[in-house]
């Protein structure tokens, strides 16, 4: 095979618009020139429009999320137009189904899905003719009109397709939706994107066929051989990102896919050529993501640093504690991490994400540290585990930050611990773990609201099949009442020690406050069979001051009832309660009905027609337990909508295992 230069001499940014002398007849000329159909305007006809319809759904998903921010928090409890309004977009974001083992996204992602589905179709089917109507003796145009039309709105997809695929992009700090959740969207460009690109290549093969040319054509070589590659790396990378051939390879697939992206940019740049304005999707895509890449490692390498360094401990059989010191790190509750571990049996240029379970020192940010709770699986956690095992005490190796990203909206945090407000924490399995920095802010803020008349609530529900989880959670869950009464009275997020005061009032307030009462925790044990005559038990955590806190273990129950307290010195009853800061968990055997939990607290009534009540559903787990979270949600939406639950307002954040 001849190989030429993949690119015309001489090189230039666009190529030019003249289409020259029309040697047809008028009628045939006007008819190669219309709209739909001239070559030379075909960028301007189909990429544009298809920038466009991208654009458009980026500024109405911001401006939605604005007017979110400036509606007051009456309005959307009041029962005016306002409310409804805010329940039916939420409707649109909650409600989904089951179809077999898949669970559909929500209502409102497929009928956005479905805009652009319609659009590509018709841009793609609408316009006739799809071939020219050439003979052996009279020729229109060596482009069908439909490969040009598929082709450049495939181009058009590209720009979006890469920032969407960056953790730091500008559409998630447009539309504050966390880049996990965009990666939905680039999967579905990503496909959309490959099969136009198909309709854009087999016309191609038909009229060459048709031609009598084919060979020829591909020995040509250029243009051929460089959209063979580049449609070769673009189904590589389409087909691969199938969910369950990701998880299941997904060490191979991280680095076969920036592989297979690089091959595809470059062979598609050659295969473009310069033709019309093509070569600016390129310009486009390479500065969008050039920038969202170079943030996001400027910050991993310059503002992190080299200095991080993470203590691993083995907490149980299967989940690591991975503790990290830090100064300069900066993050919100529920936000996550991609770590790097630089150790020599651990891949360094692979970065994985962990759920931070702390919050920021709250009186010196300078000694804040990242905690991070890990289900041990294959690769690196298993390594870590390994080498966590090996030592008495906590190993530690050196790590690279990247992030963070991700967690619970400010507004969505502030009614949390806002007054007449309930919210629901519910994690499934390894979700569990991202309801500690939830509690911890919930301790740590709640106390504000004491003296509300309609004070704030936190409901955690746990479900777990694990019984070792079960114990570190208990721990963890400890270790944050004992951390909370040690807050100095009147503490706010940024104040330092000039306010702090007794311990002994702090903890008399936490004592009164949501710690106790406002704080109710149940863990559901999946792999237990609900027995009958025992199907729960009460465990009381008890956090002194200045002690370190006991909890009453199934085996230390007393036999003549199911609830008991106990401290550090074998103190019961009430004399337990006034040593320290108790806190209930209560354990349940078999699978929490999720359904009837949301729908018990939608129903309970406001305290006053004056405040109302915000009902706040924060889940983490498995896809069974989001559909069930989000039909319970969306059927309280629905009533909303339809003014059977005057005065309420419920909002959904859900994080998932992966993405």
């Amino acid at each position: 095979m001849v190989m030429i230069p993949w690119l015309t001499s001489p090189v230039a940014l666009h190529s030019s618009r003249d289409a020259g002398t029309c040697s047809l007849t008028p009628e045939q000329c006007a008819f190669k020139s219309s709209w739909w159909v001239f070559w030379y305007e075909a960028d301007h006809r189909y990429a544009l429009p298809t920038v466009a319809l991208f654009l458009v759904a980026i500024i109405l998903v911001t401006l939605g999320q604005l007017l979110g921010l400036l509606v007051p928090a009456h309005r959307r409890k009041s029962g005016s137009c306002f409310s409804r309004l805010f329940a039916c977009v939420r409707l649109l974001a909650t409600q989904q189904w089951r179809l077999g083992g898949w669970y559909t996204p929500s209502l409102g992602s497929l009928l956005l899905g479905a805009v652009g589905l319609i659009f590509f179709f018709t841009m793609t089917l609408g316009p006739r003719p799809y071939y020219w109507p050439n003979t052996r003796e009279l020729g229109f145009g060596n482009s069908p009109p439909i490969a040009t039309r598929t082709g450049w709105m495939a181009l058009g997809c590209m720009p979006f397709l890469y920032v969407l695929g960056s953790k730091a992009n500008p559409v998630s700090a447009l539309t504050r939706i966390p880049h996990e959740k965009l990666n939905r969207w680039h999967g579905w460009i990503a496909w959309a994107m490959w099969v136009l690109a198909l309709i854009h290549t087999f016309p191609f093969i038909i009229y060459h066929i048709w031609k009598g040319d084919l060979v020829y054509q591909w020995n040509d070589g250029g243009v051929w051989v460089t959209g063979v590659v580049a449609l070769l790396a673009q189904t590589w990378l389409t087909v691969l990102s199938i969910s369950w051939l990701r998880n299941r390879y997904y060490e191979f697939f991280r680095f076969s896919h920036y592989v297979a992206a690089l091959v595809f940019i470059i062979f598609l740049f050659f295969h473009c050529d310069f033709r019309l304005s093509s070569w600016d999707y390129f310009i486009a895509t390479a500065v969008l993501y050039t920038l969202c890449w170079t943030y996001s490692q400027l910050k991993t390498f310059f503002e992190f640093g080299w200095h991080h360094r993470a203590l691993i401990e083995a907490v149980s059989r299967q989940t690591l504690k991975i503790t990290i010191p830090t100064s300069r790190v900066h993050w919100r509750t529920g936000q996550h991490l991609f770590l790097r571990f630089a150790t020599p049996d651990a891949d360094v240029f692979t970065a994985h994400p962990f759920t931070i379970t702390s919050l920021p020192n709250a009186l010196d940010l300078e000694r804040s540290e990242l905690v991070f709770y890990a289900r041990v699986r294959k690769g690196t956690t298993k390594r870590l585990l390994a080498r966590a095992t090996c030592s008495s005490t906590p190993s530690s190796v050196p790590v690279l930050l990247e992030g963070p990203y991700g967690g619970v909206s400010h507004r969505h945090l502030r009614r949390l611990c806002s007054p007449a407000s309930t919210t629901l924490l519910i994690g499934g399995g390894d979700g569990a773990v991202f309801t500690l920095p939830l509690i911890e802010h919930y301790l740590c803020h709640a106390v504000h609201d004491l003296e509300a008349d309609a004070p704030c609530e936190l409901r955690v529900v746990i479900a777990t099949r694990d019984p070792e989880l079960t114990r570190w959670y208990r721990a963890a869950v400890r270790s944050l009442v004992t951390a909370s009464t040690m807050l100095p009275l009147g503490w706010s997020a940024g104040e330092g020690e000039g306010k702090k005061k007794e311990e002994e009032e702090s903890a008399g307030r936490m004592q009164s406050s949501g710690a106790n009462g406002g704080l109710k925790i149940v863990i559901h044990e999946t792999h237990i069979t609900p027995d009958q005559n025992s199907s729960q038990k009460m465990i009381v955590i008890v956090a002194g001051v200045g002690k370190q806190p006991r909890s009453l273990c199934p085996e230390e129950e007393p036999q003549d009832g199911r609830h008991a307290t106990l401290d550090e010195e074998g103190v019961g009853g009430k004399e337990a309660l006034t040593a320290g800061v108790s806190l209930p968990v209560l354990l349940r055997q078999g699978r929490p009905p999720l359904v009837d939990i949301v729908g018990a607290e939608v129903e309970r009534p406001p305290l006053s027609a004056r405040t109302g009540r915000c009902v706040g559903v924060v889940s983490c787990g498995p896809a069974s337990m989001a559909h069930d979270v989000s039909q319970a949600v969306a059927s309280a939406q629905a009533r909303i909508l339809a003014g059977g639950l005057p005065g309420r307002e419920i909002w959904l954040h859900q994080e998932g295992f992966s993405y």
